[in-house]
């Protein structure tokens, strides 16, 4: 069965993490979770399509969470809907300001998160790449007819993936493609780059797709 899309769900409720991933699993969903804002910020966030948020959380709130996602141009376009028991007029409004893509208040029904989660995805599709074009030829770079410079490996990842639209790639193949004659290159490099290239393509950075624990493609 293909993966829907990889979701991360941050509460500090133990049996509302487990209960709610059980039921997006069973719908296709990819699904990890953290007990705090804390633990959410240490993991690698480009793995998630999406993260289900509680805004009152011990330590670091969900809404101080959301503010530094929102603040850092690598997370700000990580669609984020807020779950909390919290259902006044004015919570709402804040946490939408704030850029949150919904906001669900508990008690909730699981349809009712179902079709809020579908309707944002369907939202945050990622750009189509028109405008982001890799000249092999030249090893030229534009992003939205504007020149980058891209190291030769970091443009090497990217040709490959644009030439290969949904294909996922192990992060063995594109060692052994990119670094053919390495000695000493590990896994952790391909991530690296991948970091590194998102960060230089600007809103296309949301087209490289990552399966967790398997590797990189390119969705247009």
């Amino acid at each position: 069965m293909n993966t829907k899309a990889n979701i991360l769900i941050v509460d500090d409720e133990e049996a509302l993490c487990v209960g709610l991933q059980a039921y997006l699993e069973l719908e296709g969903y990819s699904v990890g979770t953290a007990r705090s804002a804390e633990e959410a910020m240490q993991l690698d966030l480009h793995e998630y399509d999406m993260i289900l948020l509680d805004i009152m959380m011990d330590g670091m709130s969900g809404i101080e969470m959301a503010t530094c996602l929102k603040q850092n141009n690598a997370t700000a376009g990580i669609p984020i809907i807020f779950l909390t028991a919290k259902d006044s007029v004015d919570d709402m409004v804040s946490g939408l300001n704030l850029g949150a893509d919904d906001y669900i208040a508990k008690p909730y029904s699981i349809k009712n998160v179902l079709a809020r989660i579908e309707a944002v995805l369907r939202r945050a599709k990622p750009h189509q790449a028109k405008g982001i074009k890799c000249d092999r030829h030249s090893l030229n770079c534009t992003v939205d007819g504007q020149s980058i410079k891209l190291p030769r490996k970091e443009f090497e990842l990217l040709a490959l993936l644009m030439e290969n639209p949904g294909r996922i790639f192990t992060r063995e193949e594109l060692l052994s493609r990119i670094w053919p004659d390495r000695t000493v290159v590990v896994d952790r490099s391909v991530d690296v780059h991948i970091t590194r290239l998102r960060g230089k393509i600007g809103h296309y950075s949301q087209n490289i797709v990552t399966r967790s624990g398997y590797g990189y493609g390119w969705q247009n």
